[in-house]
């Protein structure tokens, strides 16, 4: 099969009243080594499968696609070259790169911070007067303000705190136990007193989840416990006056947070009544509940619950692994195992099976469009190769890792997987309605805004596929090789 880097397909289409002209190009990514490579279209006389897309059925519109702006990952960009440094930068937020339209940071500290911090230290002080971002000015906001001024298009910030200080807690500890109730206007106050520092950096936030992982843990990183009625019962009677009181009720709030099994209960109960739908502008899910399973049941049901809101993937990761260095062939292989690999539950461990890093990625993302999801975002953009720093040691993944000894950085395939979905499919894009008859090949569509198509094929199997895409009464043929990813981008239809 010829395959070549740099060839575009320019066709002419003549309609009764008027011609068009439209621009296709085909990009792919795959275990073979393409890294987001143009390729040729290519003509094919037995198509292995078809795609039906049609324009006029429109889902959700899109928010955006990203990562997450770490104290990891900013500490580590400071201990590179400033080329290095931008070519990084460069690669997540400039519009040649993946142009990322929507990212997440942490309030206080997390597990990928490299210590233990608050921005409220002293104890007592209920009212806040000592609030400080300080220990943000070194390396989190240096990060998020550089790949401000990269951006062409600019990116949504929504924070997460992982815990209060644990004075405000009823076990006096960075981890588990739960806010105190004579905390909780404190607690709100928080979230207002860090949108107005961040302003005065220069840093403008669009929301927050109310807290990361609710059901949290009690024996690892940073966490706090809420029930979906006490998270609820926080933002109704609590955060949600307080930034309108403050002048901040068009910041989006996001409930849950946590993984997608135990999503019916938390919709049920953010979206109880008219008041509590007021103050909750959308649901926040993880993926890390299972490593092939992205829920489209949970998902559907939480879209019929709050046709109207948010509901974006906020964090994934290949966690509990060291990262491979340089080994592209590993990303592409059945190698990786996560959190439930060794330690979940019998029953539930069949979850949790050894899986293929780019496969969980473009399945994930594309199960999720498919079920109403309007933005996905990944964790940590940077690690090192320990899969750090971490005050806990709990290794993980990024797309982008690096070694800071010898100053070199590695592309992993996971960024190239990413950025098949954020470069192409940008904010305002609004879903399109796809079938295909392979039951092995995964396929996403949208419109963006300025009237671009994009297709986005997903081919796990072992063999090379022809297929035709039907666009209404329109029919292009094309390849996918085996074990990738394409993303069709079709300009200018009429």
């Amino acid at each position: 099969m010829k395959r070549f880097s740099i060839l575009f397909l320019i066709m002419a289409l003549v309609s009764c009243n008027n011609q068009d002209v439209t621009k296709i190009e085909v990009f792919e990514t795959s275990a073979s080594g393409n890294k987001m490579t143009k390729i040729a279209q290519l003509e094919n006389e037995n198509p292995d499968f078809s795609i039906e897309l049609h324009l006029d059925h429109e889902k959700q519109t899109i928010t955006g696609f990203g990562g997450a702006f770490t104290e990891a990952s900013a500490h580590l960009l400071n201990t590179l070259s400033k080329e290095n440094r931008d070519t990084i930068l460069n690669a997540y937020f400039s519009r040649a790169g993946a142009n990322y339209s929507l990212t997440r940071t942490h309030m206080n500290s997390c597990d990928f911070s490299v210590s233990n911090y608050s921005y409220t230290p002293v104890e007592g002080d209920v009212n806040l007067e000592h609030f400080t971002i300080e220990e943000d000015k070194d390396d989190l906001i240096p990060m998020i303000k550089d790949a401000r001024k990269i951006s062409e298009d600019g990116f949504k910030i929504f924070a997460s705190p992982w815990t209060a200080a644990p004075w405000m807690k009823d076990n006096n500890s960075w981890v588990g136990g739960k806010l105190l109730p004579k905390y909780y206007d404190t607690w709100a106050l928080f979230f207002s007193k860090y949108v107005d520092a961040y302003k005065a950096e220069g840093i403008d936030i669009w929301g927050f989840t109310v807290e990361n992982e609710p059901l949290g843990n009690g024996n690892n990183w940073e966490s706090m416990h809420f029930s979906p009625k006490e998270m609820t019962d926080f933002v109704v009677n609590h955060l949600g006056p307080t930034l309108e009181k403050n002048g901040k009720g068009d910041l989006v709030v996001l409930g849950y947070d946590q993984n997608r099994e135990e999503l019916k209960e938390w919709v049920d109960e953010m979206f109880r009544d008219d008041i509590s739908s007021k103050y909750f502008d959308g649901i926040a899910v993880h993926w890390y509940e299972s490593t092939y399973d992205y829920f489209p049941e949970e998902l559907q049901y939480a879209h019929k619950k709050a046709p109207n809101k948010y509901l974006i993937q906020t964090e994934a990761c290949v966690d509990a692994q060291v990262p491979k260095w340089k080994e592209d062939n590993w990303y592409w292989s059945k190698e990786a195992t996560d959190w439930g690999y060794t330690w979940r539950e019998e029953s539930k461990k069949y979850l949790h099976p050894k899986y293929v890093p780019t496969f969980r990625y473009a399945r994930d993302i594309i199960g999720c469009l498919n079920n109403w999801v309007d933005g996905w975002v990944d964790w940590n953009m940077v690690l090192d190769r320990q899969g750090g720093p971490n005050w806990f040691k709990n290794w993980c993944v990024a797309p982008v890792i690096v070694d800071p000894k010898n100053d070199e950085v590695y592309f992993t395939p996971i960024y190239y997987v990413l950025s098949h979905f954020s470069k192409f499919i940008r904010p305002g894009a609004k879903v399109l309605d796809t079938k295909n008859n392979d039951e092995e090949v995964m396929v996403t569509a949208a419109k963006n805004i300025n009237g671009s198509v994009v297709v986005v094929v997903f081919n796990p199997s072992e063999k090379n596929k022809k297929f035709n895409l039907q666009i209404d009464d329109r029919v292009e043929q094309f390849e996918i090789s085996n074990k990738a990813i394409q993303s069709i981008v079709i300009n200018h239809i009429n």
